[in-house]
């Protein structure tokens, strides 16, 4: 991952880009940190640099590619790195993009962190305060003084990288007045939403919204399941009740009304003949 980090003086960058590496086990290439480091050992280019920077002007281009293209060759960023404080001026911008294609190095994105300038101006007052107060030595180039002219050397030079990076569909913006927390969530949600980094966050939910899909379509089969179990309960409860007597006809009946009239008959029949053999025995028995 190859980050730029744009803003005012003062915005945040810094702490911003120290959070991403920790986060992300990236190289912060501060163009701020590298001078100043050149300043402090006397090289040759702190010497040249640190008049420069006292005053709040820009660091020469040449000063600043020579550092940036050192750097880059060094094994560690060849992982990834985020570059704080460079590019501030469209050339600049485009000699980064000459600079990364001849070491076959693509540039992922541009965050621009967007603030307030009156606010920015307060924070400094206070972090300068901050440290008096604890007795710490005031960087040259963070007070009031100098931010207000470093400010201003970024809306002339530096501002024009913010088309410069749309244009080429590079710039992300976030607001940099909300609390260092809100930031870092937002950035690494820009980040993620463009593919850059694989958000956390976004796997989790995909996976609860796979489980919550699941878990549907889990009830939607017990739901089936259970019906088709009653149904066939139903079925099985009908198969095994006694099947109801069929109601009897009333053809059947009258046939059966029938029988029993014939078989009656009989019996009533005998009776008569005995009677009248009966008598017809009394008859001969008298004449004999």
């Amino acid at each position: 991952m190859r980050l730029i980090l744009l803003g005012p003086p003062g915005a945040g960058k810094g702490t911003q880009a120290q959070r991403l590496v920790q986060r992300h086990g990236l190289v912060q290439l501060s163009t701020g940190e590298m001078l100043r480091a050149a300043v402090a050992a006397g090289t040759p280019v702190g010497l040249q640099a640190r008049d420069i920077m006292a005053s709040g002007a820009l660091v020469p281009d040449d000063i600043v590619i020579g550092i940036i293209s050192d750097r880059l060759d060094q094994p560690d960023a060849r992982k990834g790195f985020i570059l704080d404080g460079f590019p501030r001026t469209v050339p600049q911008a485009q000699a980064l993009d000459a600079l990364l294609k001849k070491k076959h190095m693509k540039l992922d994105a541009v965050v621009e962190l967007r603030v307030n300038e009156s606010a920015l101006l307060a924070r400094v007052e206070s972090r300068v305060a901050e440290m008096l107060a604890r007795g710490e030595e005031v960087r040259v180039d963070d007070t009031p003084e100098v931010l207000s002219t470093r400010l201003a050397s970024y809306r002339r030079l530096t501002e024009p990288l913010i088309h410069y990076y749309s244009e080429r569909r590079k710039l992300l913006t976030v607001d940099g007045m909300m609390t260092i927390e809100h930031v870092t969530r937002e950035i690494n949600r820009i980040l993620a939403a463009i593919g850059v980094v694989q958000a956390k966050s976004t796997a989790t939910s995909g996976k609860a919204g796979g489980a919550r899909s699941l878990g549907k379509a889990a009830r939607a089969a017990a739901a089936a399941s259970a019906g088709k179990a009653k149904k066939a309960a139903r079925t099985a409860g009908t198969a095994g009740k006694p099947a109801s007597k069929p109601a009897k006809r009333p053809a059947r009946k009258k046939a059966s009304a029938s029988r029993g009239k014939v078989a009656r008959t009989p019996k009533k029949s005998a009776k008569k003949l005995t009677k009248k053999r009966a008598k017809t025995q009394k008859r001969l028995t008298k004449r004999s």
